[in-house]
């Protein structure tokens, strides 16, 4: 496996080094700002098309990777059969202050829809009922904002918490200051803004295998990709490859299934820091999403451009911040031979276990198979195991509601 290594610049060791300081010297919980100070990171997730672009898709699971508390628009089952392009997962919004302050917040969402968020918001729009096929007619923007929000340093918060093992905690381990929410079934405290979505818009490059069985990689946005990794996973098998920066197109060779879980995670949590994050927030991030983007498949992870970020999702934070940083990972599923091999088996055994492994990105995964297959009985299988697997997600979703 051939990788580049991460050299950082001493300005970011630095910053890393004033941002951990505090623990490290057992002092105050955390660094001391003279002004209000932003950082965000986020998902964009998708999955490649037998053309490389983002697919339309629909994950067949709802929201029950989150705990209770969360809000939802309309219920925690209203994503199950929403199609789209792009799954926004957990944008996370740290504030930072030195002083008690109150703030407002707003996020537009191009050609999108908020579906999840805490605290609860001020509003959330389109307030109007979503179906299906909604977000590919003409609409306006999904928004969501928070009007009067109290960014609170000395504040001894009480976080709601249940499932303790629930991935949406991990987000919690940094030094950001605690903020309060005022509603009317009472006050409401986070670490953070969390917020999800589904949008339509195209994401900044395409993912295509080539004959050979390499990936072609190419940059469909105006800015230059700051970095890439194409990795894999079989069984308890790793390996990745680091692309770095994409000014325009690259073709990336199949990594050798050599490496760690743990060099993986290292590599991902210095792209993160690089970009901007402090290391806490950088780790919190990876842990967040470890158990998923580390998973059974094929995928690109690649840092989004800034200047794509602020325009699929412009962030609005009043009085503005001295300092904003925004890190989004994209992730594009890559629907390679091996998953078309594992799926195919797992449908001939009745393997639920390995479909559970690929279960929300079954669907695209089981329609390129579908676009593949010349054999009307073989299609008429996928179909039929489509159909049952989402039966059996509409149902648990039910039963959770």
């Amino acid at each position: 496996m051939l990788r580049k290594p991460l050299l950082l610049p001493l300005y970011t060791l630095v910053t890393c080094c004033f941002a951990l300081l505090p623990h490290t010297l057992g002092g105050e919980p955390g660094p001391v700002y003279s002004r209000l100070t932003a950082h965000e990171w986020g998902t964009f997730t998708s999955i490649a098309d037998s053309t490389g672009r983002a697919a339309q898709w629909s994950p067949l699971t709802g929201s029950t990777d989150l705990p209770a508390f969360v809000e939802h628009f309309q219920n925690a089952g209203f994503k199950l059969g929403l199609r789209g392009t792009v799954r926004m997962e957990t944008p996370v919004l740290y504030l930072y202050d030195s002083r008690e302050e109150t703030v407002s917040v707003k996020v537009a969402f191009s050609k999108g829809v908020i579906t999840e968020w805490y605290p609860h918001a001020s509003r959330v729009e389109p307030a109007a009922n979503i179906f299906d096929g909604t977000l590919y007619q003409p609409h306006a923007d999904g928004s969501i904002a928070w009007d009067s929000l109290i960014v609170s340093p000395s504040l001894r918060a009480e976080f709601p918490r249940e499932n303790l093992d629930n991935h949406y905690y991990a987000a919690r381990m940094t030094s950001s200051t605690p903020l309060r929410v005022k509603t009317p079934a009472g006050e409401q405290q986070e670490k953070f803004l969390f917020y999800r979505g589904v949008s339509t818009f195209p994401v900044p490059l395409s993912a295509k295998l080539t004959t050979a069985g390499k990936l072609l990689v190419e940059n469909r946005s105006e800015d230059e990709i700051p970095n890439t990794i194409l990795l894999e996973r079989r069984g308890e098998q790793v390996g990745y490859r680091i692309g770095g920066a994409l000014p325009k197109d690259v073709v990336l060779g199949v990594p050798e299934l050599t490496a760690t879980i743990d060099d993986l995670g290292r590599d991902v949590e210095g792209m993160l820091v690089f970009q901007g994050l402090y290391q806490d927030e950088a780790h919190a991030m990876l842990e967040t999403w470890r158990g998923s983007w580390f998973e059974e498949g094929s995928r690109l992870l690649y840092i989004v451009p800034t200047a794509f970020v602020d325009g699929v999702l412009p962030l609005s934070i009043n009085p503005a911040p001295s300092q904003t940083v925004r890190v989004f990972v994209g992730r594009l599923e890559i629907v390679t031979r091996a998953t078309e091999k594992a799926v195919e088996g797992a449908l001939a055994t009745h393997d639920r276990a390995t479909l559970k492994m690929y279960g929300r990105f079954l669907e695209p995964i089981l329609a390129t198979m579908i676009q593949e297959e010349s054999n009307p009985a073989r299609v008429q299988q996928y179909y039929q195991a489509l159909n049952s697997y989402f039966s059996s997600e509409v149902a648990h979703n039910r039963r959770r509601d």
